[in-house]
């Protein structure tokens, strides 16, 4: 069986299968990509930025075809999928737009006369790209943008269930204008990552997005070699509702929200932090939806309920799901998986979950919520810092200035106020504590992998 495959998640079929490449095309892809980087590094950043817009338009032109490539890879309902491949048509547009000024010198005070001091931006060379399953090509695109439109040269590892999706961003990059060893898709395995590629002095720096097991091994691995990491891994996101006018919409706002790709985001709002008055209330609203929630094959319009990527990942969740509930924590809804060929899991509300118990700091992957009950702000706030992740976080209030008190003190790299967690092009993306290090997306992007380089001119 190949390592690369696609597997249906509707329907539990393998589709299509892929070789895994051998050590030797690894090196030599590794190779190539190392000479690729002084050219492509050397072309003017007007002409990179006109690139990434062709890379942009053909997002654009070929959505439906994507959408419906990773709606077969991993399940995503087509309307998501679409949404998807809009949001890397604006990522690309972005940094094709912004590039030049984000790279412009940046002035050092301290100088006087004729003295001059700036940074200078400068790529660092060929950067490995390591990402995940749940959204295929936005995790590319919050990578490889601002990396292309830098200088770096690229080798993209995908997740072993995304093969087709993989070959056809490349194919996209090579058709609008990016060299083809500047970009380079490589059906690498994990072995060859941690034994080949990083060890390798052609190697200058890797960027994981995926769990906080596989950031822990790649950054360890990295660590050993000396290599620069940005991590972007799980979450379990608090979202605190301080108080609503309408309960009903708030839970099912909540509920739609946590409900994205069938709960698979890393900053989907997994645990709802609600205040005692309105608890019950918002908890029957809740779980009423949670239980109509039924499953429909996910290419149709308006399927309430997708399967999850596989069906090793419906196990996963599953055993997840039973220990939470072995553990002492009542289940007001759902819990199960169907009886279906496909990777069809029943959406589970929680209440109880307490400390030290399974899932109260642990992230579950999939469609799962976990209600708590609150009386103040600080007991809202010292729960939903209770965790060993700090992604996203979110905090609802009529009173705007009541959300922002309690928001200022969540330790968690984003924080929403009266808006669900949402990803857009210009805004910074990243965590703290084992949610990860780094940031993508937005001005800040480009000051990952990147040299900054001093300049200082005596007069």
């Amino acid at each position: 069986m190949s390592l690369y495959q696609i597997l249906n998640p509707a329907t539990g079929e393998v589709v299509e299968e892929f070789p895994t490449a051998t050590d030797e095309q690894i090196l030599d892809a590794q190779q190539r990509s190392h000479r690729a980087f002084g050219p492509w590094a050397a072309t003017s950043i007007a002409e990179r930025t006109q690139i990434l817009t062709k890379v942009a338009d053909a997002y654009a032109e070929r959505a439906e075809e994507l959408a419906g490539i990773i709606n077969l890879e991993m399940g995503k309902k087509v309307p998501e999928a679409l949404g998807e491949v809009k949001i890397c048509e604006l990522i690309y547009r972005y940094f094709a737009e912004h590039a030049e000024k984000f790279l412009e010198d940046e002035p050092l005070r301290g100088t006087s006369g004729a003295d001059q001091a700036y940074v200078r931006r400068k790529p660092v060379g060929s950067i490995l790209g390591i990402m995940p399953w749940n959204f295929p090509y936005y995790q590319v695109a919050r990578f490889a943008a601002p990396n292309l439109a830098l200088g770096n040269t690229i080798l993209l590892k995908h997740a072993p269930q995304d093969p087709k999706s993989s070959a056809v961003m490349e194919e996209i990059f090579h058709a609008a204008g990016v060299p083809t060893d500047a970009y380079i898709n490589i059906y690498a395995s994990n072995e060859q990552v941690s034994d080949i590629i990083l060890p390798s002095p052609l190697n200058h720096g890797v960027s994981v997005t995926g769990s906080e097991r596989a950031g822990s091994a790649v950054a360890e691995a990295a660590g050993r070699n000396l290599k620069k990491v940005v991590l972007e891994l799980g979450g379990s996101d608090p979202y605190v509702l301080l108080d609503s006018s309408d309960v009903a919409k708030s839970a099912k706002m909540f509920f739609q929200t946590r409900m994205g790709n069938t709960g698979q985001a890393c900053n989907s709002p997994k645990r709802m932090i609600v205040m005692d008055d309105i608890y019950d209330e918002f908890t029957a609203e809740l779980t009423a939806l949670a239980k109509a929630a039924t499953p429909l094959d996910p290419t149709a319009d308006g399927s309430p309920l997708a399967p999850l990527s596989s069906p090793a990942a419906r196990d996963r969740f599953m055993e997840q799901v039973e220990a939470v509930r072995a553990d002492g924590a009542k289940v007001l809804a759902g819990g199960e998986h169907y009886d279906t060929p496909g990777a069809y899991v029943q959406p589970v509300v929680f209440e109880g979950v307490e400390p030290g118990k399974r899932g109260y700091h642990e992230e579950l992957f999939g469609p799962a919520f976990m209600l708590f009950k609150v009386g103040s702000e600080e007991e809202a706030v010292k729960l939903a810092n209770d965790t060993p992740f700090g992604l996203g976080s979110a905090v609802f209030s009529n009173d705007l200035a009541r959300a922002e008190r309690v928001g200022s003190q969540i330790e968690a790299g984003m924080v929403f106020l009266n808006t669900a967690e949402t990803s857009r092009e210009f805004l910074p993306f990243g965590g703290v504590k084992r949610s990860g290090v780094g940031r993508e997306l937005g001005p800040l992007a480009m000051d990952e992998f990147v040299n900054k380089q001093l300049v200082y001119k005596k007069g």
